[in-house]
């Protein structure tokens, strides 16, 4: 499957084309049930499984495993809650997922509002049995394949005040308009088009979570970005990581091996692999052990899980520019993969949790600075201050 990916890349990236074909593999070879419990069907890898695969995914095809992120990473955080909490509603879903009946995206992104979960555009107005969203999505990641989506809005509780409601979506319904925008510098097969909600109906029992506006909250810290943040991470350190083995065989083809400077470049490019890999090692272990929601406060997990996805993403690039020291000229043309790689490696900057954002979460923590209030135990449309989720 690897090597079909990485032959079918410069194509889709070519014809800014989702690679459904790709998708079709990973369903043959089991990978859509990866993180899904053993019990329900599933492969049952844990974290550091699930980051070792989308690495060497991403060596192959990066803008596939990217996509492919969107669905796995979600699955596994779902998993690990199933596994504590025996949740009917997850165990549904995710037998569907193992049976192959289910592909997820989180359309959650907005230009104007930060991926924390703390607001949203995005308006939900109540209707009878349920509420109507108006607003539009950007970077709608995995949107071309998915049968689920993760989504969020703002809703106005006249009993709790303002609320961020996330909820799972039917791309089928009316009222979805995905409109194709996505043209852009790389990880271009994503085809992470915008999303436009216009009176899209979504039932109460869509609402999976509601979260006061402007708070920081310990289930999107655990059940979101404790998983989205090293699943970045770990696809733009195998983009690094297929951009270096396939420099280092253009050094060989060339007869460079003992040129200082040249094996001076490979060894940064490999140390900042390794730290890459230490750094999502660590995580996976914190996260699967629950280290990092019961030691930490909610702000300094989330200023963790930026810390892991942007010493990747940053290492990644410098990586790639390392690199195009010493393949010279054959970096910079269309008909290598390195060029593709290059370009698709720059999207990890702006990602979430970006480096701004990171530095703030981690530098107020160690200030004891609180950013945003913590979110007191879930509450939802219509339930009593009381209840909980």
């Amino acid at each position: 499957m690897i090597p079909a990916l990485s032959e079918r890349a410069a194509r889709h990236d070519r014809d800014n084309t989702f690679p459904h074909d790709n998708y079709n593999d990973l369903r043959d070879a089991g990978l859509m049930r990866l993180t899904v419990p053993e019990e329900l069907g599933g492969l049952g890898a844990d974290q550091q499984d699930m980051l070792l695969v989308l690495e060497q995914l991403a060596a192959a095809d990066g803008a596939t495993a990217l996509a492919y992120a969107m669905h796995v990473a979600p699955l596994g955080s779902w998993g690990l809650t199933w596994r504590r909490t025996g949740a009917p509603p997850l165990e549904q879903v995710l037998r569907l997922a193992a049976m192959g009946h289910l592909t997820l995206a989180a359309i959650a992104s907005e230009i104007g509002t930060s991926n924390l979960f703390t607001d949203a555009k995005t308006t939900a107005t109540r209707a009878d049995g349920g509420f109507l969203l108006n607003g539009r999505k950007n970077f709608g990641t995995n949107s071309a394949v998915a049968t689920m989506w993760a989504t969020t809005a703002r809703y106005e509780d006249p009993e709790l005040g303002s609320r961020l409601l996330v909820l799972l979506v039917d791309p089928a319904s009316e009222g979805i308009t995905i409109e194709q925008t996505w043209d852009t510098l790389g990880m271009r097969a994503t085809q992470s088009n915008d999303v436009v909600f216009d009176g899209l109906f979504v039932p109460d029992q869509g609402v999976v979570q509601s979260i006061p506006i402007g708070h920081f909250d310990v289930q999107v810290l655990e059940t979101i970005i404790c998983w989205t943040a090293p699943s970045f991470g770990a696809v733009y350190t195998g983009i690094a990581a297929g951009a270096l083995s396939w420099s280092v065989q253009q050094i060989r083809r060339r007869g460079l091996e003992r040129d200082a400077r040249v094996q001076d470049a490979i060894a940064d490019a490999e140390t900042a692999l390794e730290v890459n890999r230490s750094v999502l090692r660590r995580h996976a272990a914190e996260v699967t052990s629950g280290q990092l929601i019961s030691q930490l406060s909610v702000q300094e997990g989330l200023g963790r899980c930026a810390f892991v996805k942007n010493v990747c993403t940053n290492n990644a690039a410098s990586i790639m520019t390392r690199l195009a020291d010493v393949v010279g000229g054959a970096a910079y043309s269309r008909a290598h993969p390195f060029e593709r790689m290059w370009r698709d490696v720059q999207a990890g900057l702006i990602m979430p949790i970006n480096n701004r954002t990171g530095k703030e979460l981690i530098g107020a923590s160690a200030l004891g600075i609180a950013l945003a209030p913590v979110a007191p135990a879930p509450q939802f449309p219509g339930a009593p201050p009381s209840a909980g989720g």
